[in-house]
């Protein structure tokens, strides 16, 4: 049976430099994607033309627009990339000068050239369920997004906030305190399994 091996991390978006190579639909949908979850997100955009729903997102978020054609340089100061031109040699291009300089990237649809994918996310206040289906089936994460959007309460967030309230009310080391909290949070499986 296949595995999904991938190790999952939430970036803090707006302390790296990322750039999308591409200005159609599927770089709309990426920096939509993207600034959806990480709305202070720090983008530069490279394509010869942009769509016009590309450039008014880019106007109220800090992104970079620069009407040019691919090249190496544009990689200069960048921790990701994601290629999404609709020209597979350009976006092979960008997965091997990428890898040279050891800068994460994804090559949209094409699970071979990427080093990460951009999963279903669930958000609801602090809490932030990512869900991968590794590269198989986009549609199947977002099925199951749809899913968690619809289990998770509308008030996960003050239980969250409350247990860290909680926490900082606890004594000893930091044992004591992952036994306190997972004594005090066992209820909550408990209940939803009855």
């Amino acid at each position: 049976m296949e595995r999904n091996e991938l190790y999952p991390i939430f970036l803090k978006a707006a302390n790296l430099n990322i750039l999308i190579v591409g200005g159609g639909n599927v770089g709309l949908e990426k920096l939509t994607f993207l600034l959806k979850s990480s709305p202070n997100a720090k983008v530069q955009m490279i394509a010869p033309q942009f769509l016009n729903e590309t450039l008014n997102l880019a106007k109220n978020h800090d992104v970079q627009i620069t009407k040019d054609v691919y090249n190496k340089r544009f990689l200069e100061g960048k921790h990701i990339v994601v290629a999404c031109t609709d020209r597979v040699e350009v976006n092979e291009e960008v997965y091997h000068d990428c890898r040279e300089r050891s800068i994460l990237v994804n090559v949209a649809d094409n699970p071979p050239f990427c080093d990460f994918y951009m999963g279903g996310i669930v958000t609801k206040g602090n809490v932030k369920v990512a869900i991968s289906t590794n590269g198989k089936s986009p549609t199947a994460a977002k099925r199951l997004r749809q899913f968690f959007e619809d289990v998770l309460p509308e008030n996960v967030d003050d239980l969250v906030k409350n247990l860290n309230e909680y926490r900082k009310t606890i004594k000893g080391d930091f044992e004591e305190k992952v036994e306190a909290l997972n004594e005090f949070t066992k209820s909550l499986v408990n209940k939803k399994s009855k």
